[in-house]
């Protein structure tokens, strides 16, 4: 299996497939589109981190600008309904970093928004990523920082009026209460109904 090569992007396809002449051997490899974007020209070399994906006959190269791209690509491919071609396209819109804070929010909806990821696929990656994938990055400066806790809720006032209400709209509390922490300031004198829509928004 090829797991690293270096060479110069001699060619480069709208499909994502690049040309990597290595010592006058040309490699087909598909890379995500912001890897693409970020390769230089001929002839300086570039260092791709190789995944070699094999399935019947057919072998496919794919190439990534990190290591902890390609561990991000590799963990994708063990959750259902994800194929190279899915995970490549994640990886075009989020760094492994990115894709990482984001599974770590619980953030499906955000995954929902990159083409090809329908809404049942966007759970099940940050079901199957979440606890996973921050442990197979290595750079920690990449690592997702800990999500920061919401200040608690206001008790009284409008605060407590806006809980109250979203409550009785079929919320649990203890969400109610979080999304209100998020959207009313101290001395906030926006009209309550502007508040609720917010407070809704937060609650999807």
């Amino acid at each position: 299996m090829i797991g690293r090569l270096t060479g110069i992007a001699v060619d480069r396809g709208l499909d994502g497939c690049c040309v990597l002449d290595v010592q006058g051997v040309g490699y087909e490899v598909f890379v995500p589109a912001r890897t693409a974007s970020s390769l230089p020209p001929p002839p300086q070399a570039v260092t791709l981190q190789i995944h070699t994906h094999v399935r019947e006959e057919t072998l496919t190269l794919f190439g990534f600008g990190s290591a902890d791209d390609r561990r991000a690509f590799r963990a994708m491919l063990d959750v259902k309904n994800v194929g190279p071609k899915l995970a490549l396209a994640i990886l075009a819109d989020l760094s492994a970093a990115e894709l990482a804070a984001t599974v770590a929010r619980e953030d499906a909806k955000r995954l929902g928004t990159i083409s090809g990821v329908g809404k049942k696929t966007a759970e099940r990656l940050v079901l199957e990523l979440k606890e996973k994938l921050p442990k197979l990055l290595t750079s920690p400066g990449e690592l997702p920082a800990p999500a920061a806790k919401a200040p608690p809720a206001p008790t009284e006032g409008v605060a407590a009026d806006l809980v109250g209400a979203l409550v009785n709209l079929g919320f649990p509390r203890p969400a109610a209460e979080g999304a209100v922490a998020q959207v009313v300031e101290e001395d906030d004198e926006r009209p309550f109904e502007a508040l609720l829509r917010q407070a809704l928004g937060k609650l999807g």
